[in-house]
């Protein structure tokens, strides 16, 4: 019998310029920040879940067990979570329709790790499941934990995965903005933003107007930004399930890793709290 066809989504590689691959800042995602004219309500709509990176033992932090990913696949197929590309997700909140399934989900795994490639994409055939990756630009071919260009053309010849932005190479933006010049921060992210649609354009031949922001971190002015350089959508972090009136530029992800304590059900629409 043939699997539901189950949708994820994959974030990116982190910076190349001191951050721990994988890093991230919990204290800004979606709770306190500032997200324009958004007014949420309503019941959840959807959850975003957030990977980073796969192996047979978590030997860090940021690992989720390749056991434990097929599992919380088996789980998503047996309960009837419908798990839904994140461009569908967009679509949704932009236009109102087509209303996503009971009980969606979408699945997202930051950071373009070569585990990717060598761990999680035999789980993705086996479970036919499409995947957006999420990849800042300079890491890929240069960083030793990092795919290469190449895998990430053979990820995209299954017809499962597609490419968006992470930035070029992963900044933290509130540390820039403390650092630079308002004219001057303006410039860098607009850099950051524009050359990471360039590249992936001109390597892979992909139209990209979604990012994931570097360690969940944001604001109105990166937000206006991205908007300036084309992005239509973006995710954070948040642990909260999607509900209506949502900022399309920063959607609230739950966090998976092995040490997470919250259960993998808690996560999902329509399942107890």
């Amino acid at each position: 019998m043939r699997r539901p066809a189950v949708f994820l989504v994959l974030l990116t590689i982190t910076t190349l310029t001191g951050a721990a691959f994988g890093d991230f800042d919990a204290t800004l995602p979606a709770r306190g920040q500032a997200v324009g004219n958004s007014t949420r309500s309503g019941a959840c709509q959807a959850s975003i879940l957030a990977y980073h990176r796969f192996g047979t033992a978590a030997n860090d932090s940021m690992t989720v067990r390749t056991a434990t990913f097929r599992s919380q696949l088996e789980y998503l197929a047996q309960h009837h979570h419908t798990v839904i590309p994140l461009r569908s997700l967009i679509s949704y909140l932009q236009t109102g329709s087509p209303r996503p399934p009971k009980g969606a989900v979408v699945i997202t795994v930051d950071d373009g790790h070569r585990s990717v490639i060598q761990d999680m994409l035999p789980l993705v055939r086996e479970f036919n499941v499409p995947v957006t990756l999420f990849i800042y630009p300079s890491a890929i071919s240069n960083a030793s934990y990092a795919m290469t260009w190449e895998n990430l053309q053979t990820l995209r010849q299954t017809g499962l995965f597609d490419v968006q932005s992470h930035t070029y190479w992963h900044p933290n933006f509130r540390t820039e903005k403390r650092r630079l010049a308002p004219a001057q921060y303006h410039a860098f992210a607009m850099k950051q933003l524009g050359q990471s649609k360039a590249v992936l354009q001109r390597k892979l031949g992909v139209a990209t107007d979604l990012v994931a922001w570097p360690f969940g971190i944001y604001d109105d002015e990166v937000i206006a930004i991205a908007h300036e350089a084309g992005y239509v959508g973006g995710l954070a972090l948040g642990e909260r399930c999607i509900v209506g009136g949502e900022n399309i530029m920063a959607l609230p992800r739950f966090l998976l890793t092995e040490a997470v304590r919250q259960s993998f059900r808690s996560m999902l629409p329509g399942e107890g709290r």
